[in-house]
């Protein structure tokens, strides 16, 4: 997994040598000073930034300049950053403070860029949100962390991380994010979100050894489970809804932690889908070939898009004798995530705690400034003749597969 060019810096400006170490210099001192370090990533000018970037080197007789810490701390839209060096690398993982961003193919290794995230909970609907919060600050631009994936791998047990009480999987629009903002409102909560590094580890592990794709998947779960403020004590992991095809590789790192996985009538599923395209829907993103579906064949249309609904639910119809399952229809929310997926979870709850999930859960989930309005009468007559015809003739079966094997579960709960 190699590659054959080098793409240029983002920032367009080819650092000086003596820039370049003196970068080097100075960011090993931000990273083994957490002090440091709090006060650099609490300003958010960057002009600002690189004064005090300077003055700070300058009293640890670090000759930084402060136009090439400008450089270096250049927005980076297009994500270019991540094929090229960064301003320093090392086989240590960070602190505590610092979670992994991407994960990358380099030249003979994979490697795994870092960024300082700070002590507070991570409150956003999906991480990429918190990434780009973490990212807009220059500290996060400029002082960029690079180890290799084989090094998080071999000091995974040295981190201090929460386990993991519990993994959401899901059909894709269909109430995940609620019962992720609903965990999330709980204080000492770690709710991670569809993090791109952990899909990243995933995919990667179709390609590695199955042993080692096991040690990579637990230890991203564990950087992503780091005790960053000390008061962390329960952590759930929300994935992308295509994990339901690794969910044998989830099984074999995770045997004892439970799972739930949402799903919701096909029609609107298929509605919303149609409305906006989630990238699992779009071949250019995940291949046709990624769901066993001939090229062929993907045409982004209706029947398309059930096709690959259809593949996601069905791998959980083929692994849910692996113990530790919990299927939970969208109609069953918001009162199922305290009624059955916190027992679920093991996760026990005050009724403070309770009532912080309820006021949660009565905002728009994925735009919490606004409250929550029930969609599903309007979804159900938005549904086109071709949405139906679609649902009916590649998930209806599965649908009602799923709801069976709720209803026994239930059965058997009770």
């Amino acid at each position: 997994m190699e590659r054959s060019c080098t793409l240029p810096d983002p920032s367009g400006v080819a650092p000086r040598a003596d820039e370049r170490a003196a970068l080097q210099d100075f960011a090993g001192l931000v990273i083994a000073d957490a002090a440091l370090a709090a006060r650099l990533a609490a300003i958010e000018d960057g002009s600002a930034f690189s004064a005090e970037a300077v003055r700070s080197a300058q009293a640890h007789g670090i000759a930084l300049s402060e136009t090439g810490l400008r450089n270096a701390a250049q927005p980076d839209v297009l994500g270019l950053s991540r094929w090229s060096n960064a301003p320093l690398a090392g086989s240590a993982l960070p602190p505590s403070d610092w979670l992994p961003v991407a994960v990358t193919p380099t030249p003979g290794a994979i490697s795994v860029d870092w960024a300082r995230f700070g002590v507070e909970p991570l409150r956003e609907p999906f991480f990429e949100e918190a990434l780009r919060r973490a990212l807009s600050l220059p500290f996060n631009r400029a002082f960029r962390y690079r180890t290799g994936l084989h090094d998080l791998v071999a000091q995974a047990e040295t981190m201090e991380s929460v386990a993991p009480a519990g993994f959401i999987f899901h059909m894709s629009r269909c109430g995940s994010t609620l019962v992720a903002q609903m965990l999330a409102s709980l204080a000492d909560s770690v709710v991670i979100s569809e993090a791109p590094p952990l899909d990243a580890v995933v995919q990667l592990g179709r390609n590695l050894p199955q042993d080692y794709a096991v040690r990579a998947l637990r230890a991203m779960v564990s950087a992503f489970g780091r005790k960053r403020s000390g008061r962390e004590r329960r952590y759930v992991v929300k994935l992308d809804c295509w994990h339901t095809l690794a969910l044998p590789l989830f099984r074999r790192a995770f045997p004892n932690v439970p799972w739930v996985f949402l799903y919701r009538d096909p029609v609107e599923v298929l509605v919303s889908q149609m409305r906006q395209r989630g990238m699992q829907m779009v071949p250019q993103y995940l291949p046709p070939r990624f769901y066993g579906i001939a090229d062929v064949d993907a045409t982004m249309d209706e029947d398309y898009c059930a096709r690959v609904l259809g593949v996601i639910c069905r791998a959980v119809l083929d692994h849910e004798p692996m113990r530790g399952g919990l299927l939970l229809n969208y109609r069953k929310l918001p009162e199922a995530v305290t009624t059955a997926i916190l027992p679920h979870f093991g996760i026990v709850c005050g009724d403070d705690e309770r009532q912080a999930m309820r006021q949660t859960a009565e905002r728009d989930a994925k735009s919490p400034n606004l409250p929550f309005a029930g969609d599903t009468q309007i979804k159900q007559r938005a549904a086109t003749p071709k949405i139906c015809d679609a649902a009916a003739r590649h998930l209806h079966d599965v649908y009602d597969r799923l709801e069976a094997l709720s209803s026994a579960q239930l059965k058997t709960a009770s």
